[in-house]
């Protein structure tokens, strides 16, 4: 059963991370952008949208144990980093920072310079699911212990 829970709450997170920028006043623009070069006989093109982006959003969990099949998630964020970092994470713009300065690839974050952590043994499970610009991404990474885990990056593994 707490397989099942996690599941429900990554998929449920996942959809708000990655539907959230498409909802609200995102949809309105276009329109209204369209609505005034239709209305002006001689409009220029500048109220068109600029572009469009690669998505980027995620949801990471956090729980006690070896693997995430039989861990409970304890914490869950999300992370948007396009157009603009926002989010649950606490440090957004940081942790949008790490991922791109390592192209997304989670393995290349490594241990920061300084860190102290004692040996203890307290398994944590981080998993990240979701999209890294326009890629399906699916991550799992056991560490020693939190110390461990907040000790990888600067912020992107401290939620």
């Amino acid at each position: 059963m707490p397989n099942t829970a996690r599941w429900a709450a990554t998929l449920t997170l996942t959809a708000a991370a990655v539907c959230g920028p498409f909802g609200g006043s995102a949809l309105a623009t276009p329109a209204h952008a369209t609505q005034a070069v239709t209305s002006q006989a001689h409009a220029t093109p500048a109220l068109a949208p600029s572009g469009l982006y690669a998505p980027s959003a995620l949801v990471l969990t956090m729980g006690h144990g070896e693997t995430a099949a039989t861990v409970t998630p304890e914490r869950a964020v999300t992370l948007n980093c396009a157009p603009t970092p926002s989010g649950t994470h606490p440090a957004a713009y940081d942790a949008c920072g790490e991922l791109r300065a390592v192209n997304g690839d989670l393995d290349a974050l490594t241990l920061r310079d300084g860190a102290l952590c004692t040996r203890q043994f307290d398994p944590v499970v981080v998993t990240v699911e979701g999209v890294w610009r326009g890629k399906r991404v699916s991550y799992e990474r056991t560490f020693a212990n939190e110390c461990v885990k907040n000790s990888y990056g600067t912020s992107f593994f401290t939620f």
